[in-house]
């Protein structure tokens, strides 16, 4: 075998991301189970939903909590990769905020069943945090300027503070069916308009 780097042809290539796309795939299944059933649901309603076999699971994800982290941070490079891309395609600014804001809040909804899991770990949650923060905080400051410097919105709103104010509407959304988290956050969003 030599190191030129001939075994890294097409079908090497291709291999790796079909490996990437399962992947993506049983993260994509878990947070679907983990949003309609909990963080505790059964591996095999992942693996079911994933359409694979209980065993390929385990081996990307040989415990519990390596699977929480990974849906965790699967979920907030989405979320992060979503912002330019919807200021790319959307027709205002503002409109991209929002559609941004309703990804984030579909997050949010799997991240409390998650980080009441994490806490257990105090440091391991820690540093999701940090990477939470790190990764979502200056895509929300980027539609937040773009917003702005079109003049949709006001200039007085920091990226964190309406992070908080969405994360903070979302609370409690899974205790009580006649709360409607997402339509208290759609008012935020239109509130922020320039009368």
């Amino acid at each position: 075998m030599s190191g030129n780097g001939e075994g890294a042809g097409p079908s090497a290539r291709s291999g790796r991301a079909d490996a990437r796309r399962n992947k993506e795939t049983l993260l994509d299944a878990a947070a679907s189970v983990f949003v309609a059933s909990g963080v505790e649901a059964p591996v095999r309603d992942i693996a079911a939903e994933a359409g694979v076999g209980v065993g390929t699971i385990y081996r990307h994800f040989p415990t519990r909590a390596d699977l929480i982290v990974a849906v965790y941070r699967h979920q907030v490079d989405a979320c992060a990769e979503a912002g330019p891309a919807l200021l790319a395609s959307s027709p205002s600014p503002h409109a991209a905020l929002g559609r941004w804001i309703d990804l984030f809040v579909d997050f949010l909804v799997t991240k409390h069943g998650l980080a009441a899991v994490l806490q257990s770990d105090y440091a391991g949650f820690e540093t999701l945090h940090a990477y939470f923060l790190d990764r979502l905080v200056p895509v929300c400051a980027e539609l937040l300027d773009a917003a702005t410097e079109s003049g949709e919105i006001l200039a007085d709103l920091e990226p964190i503070q309406l992070m908080r104010g969405v994360g903070n509407l979302c609370i409690g959304a899974d205790s009580d069916p006649r709360y409607n988290a997402r339509r208290l956050v759609e008012l935020l969003v239109a509130g922020l308009r320039r009368p």
